[in-house]
Order: structure tokens, then sequence, then C-alpha cells
């Protein structure tokens, strides 16, 4: 049940924050701007420093918050996954498929979505676990890869990360996708310390996906 929660609480978020950041402070507060203005679905990178402690401290502020929820993101192995998990992840994300951390990830029943740039990647993704799989870099595949992969694969879930933005995110949704990964164009104004401009930028984008929905 928990694997399900988590999934569907994403989909419910829609937009999910990637958050990265050249010191634990900056990252950490980034995330908090992102809360703050309705983007509630954290991916907090392994590229951040001190990722799992950030994760952990997130979870605790944020307990009683079920709208929240924190994941990792850029977890290249098992042994990244197991210690984001343990820090309380809710779920892992992967630039590339690695096998060993889909096993793990089903271990602790935490989903796994990993980056996936053909149909085999994503055919062999789907046979070992994924229950989302990360378009990436979206910038690069394009929204026509969305459309090809889901002619023959109309049950997978896709969730694009790169290229997505405030003014082209309904055409991924148009597109089917469950969720998209909002990076540098919702949190770019924190590597000037401008966090009040990711918060307004965050606003902006839950309020464009509630439009997308309704």
């Amino acid at each position: 049940m928990q694997k399900v929660d988590t999934l569907s609480r994403l989909g419910a978020a829609g937009v999910v924050s990637v958050v990265r950041g050249e010191s634990k402070e900056i990252a950490y507060k980034t995330a908090i701007a992102c809360i703050k203005g309705g983007v509630k679905a954290i991916e907090l990178t392994f590229t951040a420093p001190s990722a799992d402690e950030l994760i952990k401290q997130l979870n605790e502020e944020f307990e009683n918050d079920s709208e929240v929820i924190v994941g990792a993101g850029t977890v290249l192995d098992a042994i990244t996954a197991r210690v984001a998990i343990m820090a309380g992840a809710k779920f892992i994300v992967s630039p590339a498929f690695d096998r060993e951390t889909a096993f793990i990830c089903n271990e602790y029943q935490i989903p796994y979505l990993p980056g996936c740039m053909t149909i085999n990647e994503i055919k062999s993704a789907l046979r070992y676990g994924a229950d989302v799989v990360k378009v990436f870099p979206g910038s690069s595949v394009g929204k026509d890869f969305v459309k090809a992969i889901k002619a023959p694969l109309p049950f997978v879930n896709v969730m694009p990360t790169g290229g997505v933005n405030l003014e082209n995110m309904h055409e991924w949704f148009d597109l089917g996708v469950v969720a998209v990964g909002a990076g540098s164009d919702l949190t770019g104004a924190a590597a000037v310390g401008d966090f009040d401009s990711v918060t307004k930028r965050a606003k902006d984008y839950h309020q464009e996906y509630l439009r997308i929905k309704n």
C-alpha cells in the first residue's frame, strides 16, 4: 500500500521540483521555497551536499502535511538508493536505468523512476518493476517521443524532466504524462539567493497545473 499511496500522491502533485544546490543551505531553502509556493513534490538530488540529511530533515518538518512528498534524485546505484530510503525518501529517481537500484527499491516498496531514452530501455525498466519512466532529457527526445512510446506501450507511466517549463507543461500533459519534473525553470533564481522568486514561480506552476487538470 505504501507504494500505491506514494504514486497516487505524485500523480496528485503533478509537478516535481528537481532541487539542487551548491550547499546544504541553498538546497534546503530552495525546497522550502517550492513547498511554500505549492509545488510539494520534491526530488532532492544527490548532487547536493548532505542530501540524505536534508531528506530526513524535510520529512520531519512536514510529517503532518500529507501533500508534501520528498524523494531522492540523481541516484546512480543501489547503495545510494538504500541510503536515501533509510533517510526517508519516498521515491527514487535516476538519470538512467540501473537493475540493482530497481531491485532495492522493489525490496523496500519504494517507487523507482529511471531515466530512459529508448523503447528498449523503457522495456527493461518495466520488466524490473519501474513504476514511472522518466523521459530524460525531455529537451533532447522531445514531445513526439512521448507520443511514439505511448503507441506500443500505452500503459507506461511517463514523467518528462529537462526541457519542461511553465509555458509548455500543458503540452506534455496533453500527451498523457502522469507528472512533470521541473528544474532550472522553476528553481533557477535560487542560484543567486532569490528564494522569494522561486516561491513565486512555484505558485505559477501550481496554478498552471490546476488549470490544466480542471
